[in-house]
């Protein structure tokens, strides 16, 4: 009874989406006049766009307007009521509608990307949408859209599976691959969004536009030519240390049975993260180095600050997870195996993929509107917000007051999380009169703790400083945490576990053969 609903919501989606596209190239652009300071010459940019809308006459505003509310209401309870009997019925706990409560939530979120909005300017006669509201918009549209096109593809293929092979259905659509599908249709919606907000971020929308900059220039570390080879052969040897420990990591987990917990579960993500994290910044510091062209494009700058921040940020939401792992280990560790759950797991692990995506791309849309007009040389090995932000000739101050709100709580409530747990465990580590007991704690949790103070240590005196005092000393510690930690966490977890070290040994022992 329920299975046939959500195909009517989502004809309704589709139908709203058509809608939408048909308003999309019907819009005018408002010029506004901002004044150079750097070279004095007036330069015309957009600040906003005006949706015309759907071509209705005045007197049928009102009615219209009560139309598309009535079906924006009926897409949201019906979408609401799916999710929630799914939900509270145990005997729907089943692929098909796992994918189905996901789909419900993916149609609620479109259609709330584009009917509010159309319904306020219905409303309100006041059709215009400001530059990173358009943008916003056109990024969020892009991925629910393109989730609901994933999510109906993977039922598709539950329903092939449940017909065709029928008596292997609870072997392939396990648990497990269930979440995978669901995390995979986000995080490849959520890039492809991404790809086309970068490209439509970096188009100019404006009239006489004098002097913009199309490229910057990173200085990296030194300008004297004897000192580059030097610093590459150093930072080639971080980078090739950081790959290959890394990667033995996630192998020596991935091969040893005995190292499928939770714990080493998160590591083997950390790692991941941790490979992807420094090739987003050093290979194109090694690149520099040898070249006398030390450019990178518009483009190119913005989209590595977002992966940077993103992979950032996901180290950040690993390490909390790994300290909550760790609390329930040696302070519930009667409740351990209900508690840190596979599922539990997949889902921590989904939460901090997804979630740094919304606070990098954030920035990124505050960045996108500012005016480079003069200088283009940043004092950096890699495009970092602060010395981006020292170059606009646009007032900065939304830029840097968000930076230095919403960074502090991106960064301090994992740091405080982790703070807690350890304080819980040390509580508890000091009413156990076991010496041995001692000695096992300090040895798993020791590793972490080292993590945690070398990442969040260099993070917070870069970013919790105005941008005013922004320095070379910052230029150093940001390589604390983009390439030494990288480096370090294979030594520091492996060489403190003696499971990780066996584990290594078994690897090295069977590549031989």
């Amino acid at each position: 009874m329920l299975y046939p609903h959500p195909y009517s919501q989502q004809f309704l989606c589709i139908y709203l989406v058509f809608l939408n596209m048909l308003t999309c190239p019907q819009i005018f652009i408002i010029p506004r006049r901002h004044q150079n300071s750097m070279n004095q010459e007036n330069q015309s940019s957009i600040s906003e766009f005006l949706l015309l809308g759907l071509p209705i006459r005045p007197e049928q505003q009102a009615m219209f307007f009560a139309l598309f509310l009535i079906m924006y209401l009926i897409t949201v309870l019906g979408n609401l009521l799916i999710i929630l009997l799914i939900r509270l019925d145990s005997r729907l706990h089943t692929p098909m509608y796992f994918f189905l409560s996901h789909l419900a939530l993916t149609d609620l979120s479109f259609s709330s990307v584009t009917v509010p909005k159309m319904l306020m300017n219905m409303h309100t006669q006041r059709l215009s949408i400001s530059y990173p509201g358009c943008i916003s918009q056109v990024y969020f549209y892009m991925t629910f859209g393109c989730v609901d096109n994933l999510l109906l593809s993977v039922m598709a293929y539950d329903r092939y599976v449940a017909i065709c092979h029928p008596l292997h259905y609870a072997t392939i659509m396990r648990e497990e691959l269930c979440m995978l599908l669901v995390a995979g249709s986000w995080v490849l919606s959520c890039g492809s969004a991404l790809l086309h907000t970068l490209l439509l971020a970096q188009l100019s929308f404006c009239v006489n536009q004098n002097n913009n900059v199309t490229e910057f220039i990173l200085l990296g570390f030194s300008s004297r030519p004897e000192d580059q080879k030097p610093l590459f052969i150093l930072f080639l040897t971080m980078y090739l240390v950081t790959i290959t420990g890394n990667l033995l990591i996630i192998l020596a987990i991935r091969s040893d049975p005995h190292l499928q917990t939770p714990m080493y579960f998160f590591l083997s993500f950390l790692s991941f993260t941790d490979i992807c994290f420094s090739t987003t910044i050093v290979p194109k510091m090694l690149v520099n180095f040898l070249s006398d062209k030390k450019t990178i494009s518009y483009a190119g700058c913005l989209t590595q600050m977002y992966f940077t921040y993103a992979l950032a940020n996901i180290d950040s939401c690993l390490l909390t997870a790994m300290a909550f792992d760790r609390y329930v280990a040696i302070c519930d560790p009667f409740h351990y195996v209900t508690i840190m759950s596979h599922r539990r797991c997949i889902l921590l692990v989904t939460f901090s993929g997804f979630l740094p995506q919304l606070h990098s791309l954030l920035h990124i849309l505050l960045l996108t509107p500012l005016n480079f007009c003069d200088s283009n040389v940043i004092d950096h090995f890699f495009c970092d917000i602060n010395p981006v932000l020292k170059l606009s000739c646009s007032p900065t101050y939304i830029n840097e007051m968000v930076l230095m709100i919403e960074c502090s709580v991106a960064l301090v409530t994992p740091f405080l999380c982790i703070v807690f747990s350890y304080i819980r465990i040390l509580i508890v580590v000091l009413k156990t009169p076991s010496v041995a007991g001692l000695r096992k704690t300090f040895s798993t949790c020791g590793s972490h703790l080292t993590v945690v103070t070398l990442f969040y240590g260099s993070i917070f005196y870069i970013y919790l400083q105005p941008l005013s005092s922004y320095s070379v000393k910052a230029r150093v510690a940001t390589v604390v945490y983009t390439v030494l930690t990288s480096m370090l966490n294979p030594f520091i977890y492996s060489l403190r576990n003696k499971d990780m070290k066996r584990s290594l040994g078994k690897l090295m022992i069977r590549s031989k053969f």
